[in-house]
């Protein structure tokens, strides 16, 4: 069930400067509450600013203006570091195109963002803890096992497990399933559900399929910029 508010922002906007002085707005005034706990779905057309407004969720970017509120603190201005340690420390990715590194394990992958966390554990628990999540995903029989040696289903699990090694309070996941077929995707989208479900994860899959937008609990739809309308099945 999901709780308090998690993010909320107001007003969002960025607009992108390119050359000659000529200014692009993507997002226009973007009004936004996401739960902690809820299984959000961000649903829009290509080109709508789905994944611009991700990458600033996830402090990959920045506005060009409102707030953006965590934990009901402005994060907006914050510094580029200040934004890698939050990003780091509350926010796992999971991408289209898996982002794995070719020729190393799945279980070399997973502990890899390790390496850049500021509490780091003792490497025996660390590595118990990915091995753990590898189980977790269903792949405690390919750790050792290189992306060219998997599907692409079990390169996404891989993936996932890898997102969540920080121990993340919200996962995003930008188009999990475009570059799976039908079954495998049901499949991904069903591990998040349970993610949601069993551990608490608050959850936002960015998209712009319905079929994927209904294993979401509630959902949000963006079109040039705005926010159109949005769905919600938990209250």
């Amino acid at each position: 069930m999901a709780g308090k508010t998690l993010i909320e922002l107001r007003g969002l906007e960025k607009t992108y400067r390119l050359g000659g002085g000529l200014a692009v707005p993507v997002l226009r005034g973007i009004d936004m509450t996401i739960r902690e706990g809820t299984l959000l779905a961000l649903m829009g057309p290509s080109g709508g600013g789905k994944s611009t407004l991700m990458n600033i969720l996830g402090f990959l970017d920045v506005p060009t203006g409102g707030q953006y509120l965590l934990d009901g603190r402005d994060v907006t201005t914050l510094s580029a570091n200040a934004r890698a340690d939050l990003r780091n420390a509350r926010i796992g990715f999971v991408f289209q195109n898996f982002n794995l590194l070719a020729r190393t394990s799945a279980l070399k992958n997973v502990l890899m963002p390790l390496e850049y966390a500021k509490n780091r554990k003792g490497a025996r628990e660390e590595r118990e803890w990915a091995e753990s999540l590898l189980r977790r995903v269903g792949l405690g029989d390919r750790m050792a096992y290189q992306p060219s040696q998997m599907s692409g289903g079990q390169q996404q699990r891989v993936a996932i497990a890898r997102a969540l090694v920080n121990r993340p309070r919200i996962l995003f996941a930008d188009e999990p399933t475009g570059n799976l077929d039908s079954k495998t995707s049901e499949e991904v989208l069903r591990m998040f559900q349970e993610l949601n479900e069993q551990e608490g994860l608050t959850i936002v899959l960015v998209t712009h399929s319905p079929e994927v937008g209904a294993f979401a609990k509630e959902a949000y739809h963006i079109k040039d910029g705005r926010i159109v309308g949005g769905t919600y099945t938990e209250k």
